[in-house]
């Protein structure tokens, strides 16, 4: 795994917030694949806390302003109020695509405007294998959008940046799982143990 530095000097608060509001957690969690990982992150807690979800609003728009774009597009459910806070830092445009497909009223694959032509920037919480953003791509690019980027809060670093870009996409983040990990190391805020489990974990094939 590439060991990366926080190069913005207000990365590492941002980390902290996330370990401190329980969005990251180290311990035993039982993955959806039946793995046991050392690491859990949930990052659909941050909307409990506006401070830090304004904080992440706004670490997203040095990564975003020098990408072409014409509107966001949160995925639905946990990135939706994240990339309404990137939205509202930075006034651009938002939409997002449904996760079901409405059956009534104007039975909309994806909500608010749009026209196609248009290029939508991605915008998600985490980055694992890149599944996810594959049906989001296909969703938006279904309705006539473009897409050419991918930008999330934090890189698991387990594939997701390899598998966007042999499809022709670049994935940014603003934060990677090594980088928190080396910050945290320094710091002394999470046990080493913990650090080595999480790298051990994180570097095996999993």
């Amino acid at each position: 795994m590439t060991q990366s530095p926080i190069p913005n000097p207000q990365l590492p608060a941002l980390a902290d917030g996330l370990l401190e509001a329980g969005c990251i957690k180290f311990g035993e969690f039982t993955l959806k694949s039946g793995l046991i990982s050392p690491i859990y992150i949930d990052l659909r807690q941050v909307i409990s806390y506006p401070a830090l979800l304004k904080q992440i609003g706004n670490a997203y728009l040095p990564l975003i302003h020098s990408l072409r774009f014409d509107r966001l597009a949160g995925l639905p459910y946990a990135a939706i109020p994240i990339a309404t806070a990137v939205s509202l830092a930075g006034n651009y445009p938002m939409i997002y695509p449904r996760k079901e497909i409405k059956t009534y009223g104007t039975k909309a694959e994806i909500e608010g405007e749009f026209h196609p032509g248009e290029t939508a920037l991605i915008i998600d919480d985490l980055a694992t294998t890149g599944g996810s953003k594959f049906e989001a791509i296909e969703k938006l690019t279904g309705a006539g959008l473009l897409v050419s980027d991918v930008v999330v809060l934090v890189d698991r670093q387990s594939g997701a940046r390899e598998a966007l870009e042999q499809a022709g996409y670049r994935l940014h983040a603003v934060l990677t799982i090594s980088a928190m990990l080396d910050h945290w190391e320094t710091t002394g805020k999470v046990p080493a143990a913990k650090i080595a489990a999480t790298r051990e974990f994180l570097q095996s094939p999993n």
